[in-house]
Protein backbone atom coordinates (compact mmCIF):
# COMPACT_ATOMS: atom_id res chain seq x y z
CA UNK A 1 0.00 0.00 0.00
CA UNK A 2 1.20 3.17 -1.15
CA UNK A 3 1.85 6.05 1.97
CA UNK A 4 -0.91 8.32 2.17
CA UNK A 5 -0.16 11.79 1.04
CA UNK A 6 -0.11 14.75 3.98
CA UNK A 7 -0.55 18.46 3.98
CA UNK A 8 1.34 20.98 5.99
CA UNK A 9 0.26 24.01 6.43
CA UNK A 10 0.58 27.97 8.30
CA UNK A 11 -2.03 29.98 9.42
CA UNK A 12 -2.27 33.43 10.16
CA UNK A 13 -4.26 33.84 13.75
CA UNK A 14 -6.25 36.72 14.02
CA UNK A 15 -3.90 38.31 16.96
CA UNK A 16 -1.21 37.77 14.04
CA UNK A 17 0.59 34.86 15.10
CA UNK A 18 1.15 31.77 13.05
CA UNK A 19 0.00 27.90 13.49
CA UNK A 20 2.08 25.25 11.86
CA UNK A 21 0.01 22.20 11.08
CA UNK A 22 -0.22 18.89 9.61
CA UNK A 23 -2.98 16.57 8.32
CA UNK A 24 -4.52 13.97 5.80
CA UNK A 25 -7.03 16.76 4.81
CA UNK A 26 -6.49 20.22 4.58
CA UNK A 27 -9.88 21.76 3.91
CA UNK A 28 -11.35 19.70 7.04
CA UNK A 29 -9.05 20.33 8.75
CA UNK A 30 -9.04 24.57 8.64
CA UNK A 31 -12.54 24.48 9.20
CA UNK A 32 -12.31 22.91 12.12
CA UNK A 33 -9.33 25.63 13.16
CA UNK A 34 -11.92 28.38 11.66
CA UNK A 35 -15.19 27.01 13.51
CA UNK A 36 -13.21 26.29 17.34
CA UNK A 37 -13.88 22.47 17.30
CA UNK A 38 -11.14 21.82 19.90
CA UNK A 39 -11.61 24.58 22.69
CA UNK A 40 -7.99 23.60 24.12
CA UNK A 41 -6.34 24.33 20.35
CA UNK A 42 -3.89 26.98 20.05
CA UNK A 43 -6.15 28.72 17.33
CA UNK A 44 -9.35 28.31 19.01
CA UNK A 45 -9.25 31.58 21.02
CA UNK A 46 -7.26 32.95 17.80
CA UNK A 47 -9.98 33.00 15.42
CA UNK A 48 -10.68 33.66 13.44
CA UNK A 49 -7.53 32.11 10.92
CA UNK A 50 -6.57 32.04 7.76
CA UNK A 51 -4.73 29.77 5.60
CA UNK A 52 -1.37 31.75 4.74
CA UNK A 53 0.78 28.64 2.69
CA UNK A 54 0.33 24.87 1.99
CA UNK A 55 2.13 21.86 0.70
CA UNK A 56 1.11 18.34 0.08
CA UNK A 57 3.85 15.69 1.09
CA UNK A 58 3.85 11.96 -0.03
CA UNK A 59 3.82 10.62 3.43
CA UNK A 60 3.29 11.12 7.33
CA UNK A 61 7.26 11.22 8.09
CA UNK A 62 8.34 13.54 5.93
CA UNK A 63 4.93 15.86 6.48
CA UNK A 64 6.29 15.24 10.03
CA UNK A 65 9.87 16.27 9.15
CA UNK A 66 8.67 19.88 7.64
CA UNK A 67 5.89 20.54 10.27
CA UNK A 68 9.04 20.16 12.70
CA UNK A 69 11.28 22.35 10.80
CA UNK A 70 8.90 25.01 10.16
CA UNK A 71 7.85 25.22 13.89
CA UNK A 72 11.09 26.07 14.73
CA UNK A 73 11.78 28.53 12.66
CA UNK A 74 11.48 32.21 13.16
CA UNK A 75 8.72 34.87 12.23
CA UNK A 76 10.75 36.08 9.35
CA UNK A 77 11.85 33.03 7.89
CA UNK A 78 8.07 31.88 8.55
CA UNK A 79 6.86 35.07 6.12
CA UNK A 80 9.62 34.18 3.37
CA UNK A 81 8.02 30.83 3.29
CA UNK A 82 4.68 32.29 2.83
CA UNK A 83 5.80 34.90 0.51
CA UNK A 84 8.13 32.32 -1.30
CA UNK A 85 10.88 33.72 -0.96
CA UNK A 86 13.43 31.09 -0.99
CA UNK A 87 16.23 33.55 -1.46
CA UNK A 88 15.06 35.33 1.66
CA UNK A 89 14.77 32.23 3.41
CA UNK A 90 18.86 31.72 2.33
CA UNK A 91 19.46 35.40 3.98
CA UNK A 92 17.93 34.98 6.90
CA UNK A 93 19.56 31.72 7.71
CA UNK A 94 23.10 33.25 6.76
CA UNK A 95 22.24 36.02 8.85
CA UNK A 96 21.38 33.95 11.90
CA UNK A 97 24.56 31.68 11.38
CA UNK A 98 26.59 34.99 11.82
CA UNK A 99 25.08 36.26 14.93
CA UNK A 100 25.26 32.60 16.02
CA UNK A 101 28.73 32.61 15.06
CA UNK A 102 29.60 36.20 16.57
CA UNK A 103 27.95 35.35 19.95
CA UNK A 104 30.35 32.36 20.44
CA UNK A 105 33.37 34.30 19.37
CA UNK A 106 32.21 36.59 22.34
CA UNK A 107 31.76 34.23 24.73
CA UNK A 108 35.04 32.16 24.07
CA UNK A 109 36.51 35.59 24.12
CA UNK A 110 34.41 36.40 27.49
CA UNK A 111 36.04 33.28 28.84
CA UNK A 112 38.94 33.80 28.29
CA UNK A 113 39.53 37.26 29.55
CA UNK A 114 38.28 35.55 32.88
CA UNK A 115 40.84 32.77 32.46
CA UNK A 116 43.54 35.81 31.90
CA UNK A 117 42.58 37.57 35.10
CA UNK A 118 42.32 34.32 37.16
CA UNK A 119 46.17 33.59 36.39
Amino acid sequence: MPPMPYAIYILKCSDGTYYTGLTKDLDSRVLEHQTGTNPESYTFGRRPVKLMWSIVTKSYQEAFQWEHQIKGWSRAKKEALIRGDIEGIHKIVKSERKRRDEIKRNTRAERNEVKTKRE
